[in-house]
């Protein structure tokens, strides 16, 4: 005998489905809503929100104010707590990190801050980058002389700025290398205004970078995405895609801009 099993995977789907739609509508109140408003908003039937409503209750995803009034629950932070915590800016950086070495066919970087310096944390590239030289994953940098150094020192401020420069020296390792404080934070309000960073072979000689800042969900620098390319090949129309992705990955990891 044939067992006809399409309907009640239409059902399951569609409980799940009004689920979200009264957790989406509760997400636009900061305060709670009357079952009246998230029935208009979510396009469900009074008596249907309101049996849902009455289970995720119980289930504590919407918390009941007062009879008739919701707003979104405790547990949902709970579990938005666990997969924070799990989520690393390594992979949540990966995918788009491919894709950008897919569009530009250069070496894209991921770096975060430790101290003084920058570290390497993961890599796109292939071999026909064409560069020698290239920071292995777990290399260091100088913030001073990076691209991505340059974001972190500048959110820092002037008087950790004037900090590092004495803990440092501003040491060179190149003729274009910054070695004066007064350049440096120039060049940091350069990067300021302009939301990223150069290295214009300040680091290694016939290498320019330029990169853009992820943040999580707090608004906090956790690191910098680059594009490493010999001097002659990085493009300024790389740059609105270089941005477009440090601002997708910073997405990912709860980030919103505030407007």
């Amino acid at each position: 005998m044939k067992i006809e099993t399409v309907p009640e995977q239409k059902t399951t789907i569609q409980v799940i489905e009004r689920m979200v739609a009264l957790l989406d509508a509760l997400a636009r109140y900061p305060d709670p809503v009357s079952l009246k408003e998230l029935s208009k908003v979510s396009g469900l039937h009074p008596s249907t929100a309101h049996r849902i409503l009455n289970d995720m209750v119980l289930t504590r995803f919407v918390d009941r104010i007062e009879p008739g009034t919701y707003r979104l629950g405790m547990r949902l932070l709970e579990l938005g707590n666990v997969v924070k915590s799990r989520l690393s800016v390594r992979e949540a950086a990966l995918d788009f990190m491919r894709s950008l070495h897919k569009k530009t066919q250069q070496t894209i970087n991921l770096s975060v801050r430790q101290g003084d310096e920058i570290v390497y944390i993961d890599r796109a590239f292939s071999e026909r980058s064409g560069m020698q030289v290239v920071r292995a994953i777990g290399g260091r940098g100088p913030l001073h002389l990076t691209s991505t150094g340059k974001l972190f020192l500048s959110v820092d401020e002037p008087k950790a700025i004037r900090a590092y420069a004495t803990r440092t020296g501003l040491a060179g390792h190149n003729k274009n290398s910054i070695t004066d404080l007064a350049k440096l934070e120039r060049e940091l309000s350069l990067v300021r205004a302009r939301g990223y960073a150069r290295d214009n072979e300040e680091l290694e000689l016939g290498v320019r970078c330029m990169a853009a800042g992820i943040r999580d969900d707090s608004g906090k620098l956790i690191a910098g995405l680059s594009i490493s390319a010999p001097a002659d090949r990085l493009q300024d129309e790389w740059l609105e895609d270089l941005v477009s992705t440090a601002n997708q990955i910073s997405a990912t990891l709860g980030y919103m801009p505030v407007e």
